[in-house]
Order: structure tokens, then sequence, then C-alpha cells
């Protein structure tokens, strides 16, 4: 791709029909902001500039922005007055006076890198058969909230009417305006100067562009992408609604690489997933951002994991919660109602019931008894228990961290261990059982003569 490309991002929407504080654009899509999503794409184009539109006061987007996509720039509209007026507020950050200014919106995170790129594509070139300006567009199933591409007789674009200005006819148009438009450099600002605000809403449409160029006999041109791709997020519904596209495209790439889900449409899934091969989820597991699976791994149904690896041939739950920081091992069995954060557990370890391991390590081979838990957080700090190789830890133990339990060693069920533990020693640490004869029996001569439990 020879010509220089700039992509201006439009994200100075608030979020007012998102009832929200959280600017729009940080509304979270698969586990990343739906920006994050719109800056990837646009990290995809080899060899483009970005230029990212907000308006005042939007430092939490544009801090998000510049560590996610550090060679930014940044423009600020001073004031709503529309798509042009806002596109015309990145002039003075394009620096190439020819090539292509691609322009998309950060509220579009369905949108692939291959549209853009054919959009870049079919208008490149210029004078030498390339389109002048190139619109996204799409096949409405219901266009009635949307703005229509007219075409001519030969199907060149002539002009993009909005919604609020169409005319009976123009209405039952079924093609639409995806928003996206790639325009040659030497002309986009020029066109854009003369762009009125007299329409409607008193406000200055990119869409008016296509309209100037084709009075000057520039070619227009429309490229058209699958409706679900193009869908804006405006609202808590339409978040809902982007969400379970990106899902099913998630759900899709994971089994194509080998991964057996019993019930897809349960499994959510985050944008950075990893699964390697003969993965089988279960039913209601969520994967939270961060998480990288092995190959062989079994997820039973109703698991939570989120920031952890886990390696070949583990078995996770039904019922258990990884959390960030967890590192699971080569063929760990990781069982119902159990949870780990911050825990490295080794090749072979058992944790198979209604424990917490935090701020741990479960040396290999070493099981861990139903009801444990590592005492890891005294109000203040967080401190490490270090449980080693082939230890067993007798149920219902409690581990007072910082503590070490050495290799081979075993704790006594019902333990609370505050000191550290040597290797293949036994600790015990209970009050001595005593039994009081006939009690029970006088307990109840004083209530009246209850009947024994059970009974």
């Amino acid at each position: 791709m020879s010509d220089a490309v700039t992509t201006v991002i439009l994200a100075a929407g608030k979020s007012t029909r998102m009832k929200s504080s959280l600017p729009k654009a940080l509304h979270p899509i698969a586990g990343r902001p739906m920006l994050g999503h719109v800056l990837s794409t646009v990290a995809a184009i080899e060899g483009g500039r970005a230029v990212l539109v907000l308006a005042p006061g939007m430092d939490e987007v544009a801090e998000f922005a510049r560590r996610f996509y550090p060679a930014l720039d940044i423009a600020i509209q001073e004031r709503a007055l529309g798509t042009g007026h806002a596109v015309r507020a990145a002039e003075p950050l394009v620096v190439e006076k020819t090539g292509v200014v691609l322009v998309i919106f950060g509220d579009t995170p369905l949108v692939r890198s291959e549209t853009l790129s054919q959009m870049i594509e079919a208008c490149s070139g210029g004078a030498q058969g390339g389109a002048d300006v190139v619109v996204l567009g799409f096949e409405a199933s219901d266009p009635t909230p949307y703005g229509r591409l007219i075409l001519d007789a030969h199907g060149a674009l002539t002009r993009i009417v909005e919604r609020k200005d169409a005319s009976a006819n123009e209405l039952r148009i079924h093609l639409c305006n995806g928003g996206a438009m790639a325009v040659r450099t030497e002309h986009l600002f020029r066109l854009l100067a003369h762009v009125t605000n007299e329409n409607a809403s008193g406000e200055y449409y990119l869409p008016d562009v296509v309209k100037l160029a084709r009075a000057e006999n520039l070619r227009c041109a429309v490229i058209r992408a699958p409706e679900e791709d193009i869908q804006g997020v405006n609202s808590r519904m339409e978040l809902a609604s982007a969400e379970a596209v990106m899902q099913r495209r998630l759900r899709r790439a994971a089994m194509e690489k080998g991964v057996t889900f019993s019930d897809p449409e349960t499994v959510y899934l985050s944008f950075d997933t990893s699964f390697g091969q003969d993965v089988t989820v279960g039913q209601n597991v969520v994967f939270g951002p961060g998480v990288t699976i092995g190959s062989n791994v079994t997820i039973k149904p109703f698991c939570h994991i989120e920031g952890g690896r886990i390696e070949d041939g583990a078995q996770i739950g039904p019922f258990a919660r990884i959390r960030p920081g967890s590192e699971i091992g080569r063929d760990v069995h990781i069982g119902n109602f159990v949870e780990t954060k911050k825990a490295k557990v080794e090749e072979g370890a058992k944790i198979n019931h209604l424990s917490y391991i935090g701020d741990a390590r479960v040396g290999a081979k070493a099981n861990i008894g139903a009801g444990t838990i590592t005492c890891n957080y005294d109000g203040f700090g967080k401190h490490f228990t270090d449980i080693g190789a082939g230890a067993f830890i007798g149920s219902n133990s409690s581990l007072v961290a910082p503590v070490k339990i050495g290799d081979g060693a075993y704790t006594g069920s019902g333990s609370v261990i505050t000191k550290d533990v040597a290797a293949d020693a036994l600790a015990v640490e209970r009050n001595k059982q005593f039994e009081k004869l006939g009690w029970a029996a006088a307990f109840r001569a004083r209530h009246g003569g209850q009947k024994k439990a059970g009974e």
C-alpha cells in the first residue's frame, strides 16, 4: 500500500444515552474498552498514522488511548457541531498532503481491519484509477435509523441523505451509510470547508462530502460490509448487542482452533483468551482478560477464570474460581468451590474441594485437603505460604502466612499452622478432646425433656 494513510477516529461522544459516568468509548466489550477494539483494528493498518478526536475534558479517554497506542495523535473538537466539524478538528495533525484519510468512529468496535483495508485500497491511486471518496455501506434489515446511500444508474454513489432529511422514496432504500469514509487527502479538507449546516439538525455532516465531490466530478464508491460489523454503540441495549456479536466471533475462532464447547452460547470469552488444542469447556464458564489455556485441558461447568495461566492436562472445576496471578501447572486438579489467587500450583498437585489458596506456592504432587485456606492477609499486607512438593495438607487446615510447609510434610486435619513445618514432619495443632458422660441427657432434662436430635 504505497499511499500515506491517516486514520481519524471520532470519539467525542458523551455517555448521555448510556446513562453512565464512564465515557462511552471506555465501556468494555469482551473485556476490553470498545475504543481499544477500534484502536487494535487501526493498528493493523500497515504503515498508517492515527488521530483521535475527543471533546474537551475527556482526559480519561485520552490517557487510555495513549497507553494503548503510544504513537496516536489527539485533536480536540471544542464544540459538538457534527461529524464534518469533528474531522476538521484533526486537520492540523494530518501531516501528509496526499494519500488517504480514513474516518471511522470510536463506538463501532466490530468493524474489521480487512474492511478498512478494502476501503483504503479502493481509494488509493487517485488519478491512476482509484475512487476519490469511498463510503462504507451495508444492507440494513431495518433501515429506519440510518442515512441512505443514493446510487446512480451505473451503481456509483451520488450522495448520502440523512434520515431526517430523506424523502419518502429515499426512505425505502435499504443500502445505508455505515459511517466510515475514506477520502483522498488532497480533496478532503477543501471539501469540508464547503460543508454547511443547513439541515434538520443544524450540524456539519461529514456525508455531505459526497455531494460536493460529485459536483467536482470526483469519483465516489461504496464498499459493502455485513450489517453486524457496522453497528454502533449508543445505549446499553446496543452495548449488549455488540457484546453478543463479539462473543459469537470469539467462540467461532476458538472452535476452529480445536476447542470443544459443551454449550457455546453459555461460555463468555475475553478478547485475548488463548487456547491450546483439544480443550474442553463445559457450560456457563466465564473467561476474563489475561487467560492462557494449554492443550488437553478440561474446564468443567460454572468456572470463572481471570488473569491466569493453565498448563497442559489440567482439570478445573466445576464451580472453581481462578483469579489473577494464578499459574496452574501440568496435570493439576482444581476441584469444586476452590479459589486461587496469585498462586503457583505446580505439576500434578491436587486441590479438589472447598479451598482458598492465595499468595502461595503449592509444590508438585502436593495434596490440599478439603476446607484448607491460606490466611494471607493480616488487614494491612499480604503474606506468602510455601507448600512443598509432595506435602499433604489435612482437611480444614488453616495455614497462617508467612509460613512454609516442607517437602513431604503432613498437617493434621483441623490444624491451625502458624509455624514452619520441616520436610517429612507431621504438624498437628488441636485442643485435646474430652467427654462429660451424661451431659447431653442432663441438658435435655433442664429444657423440659425435649426429644433427641433426629427423633
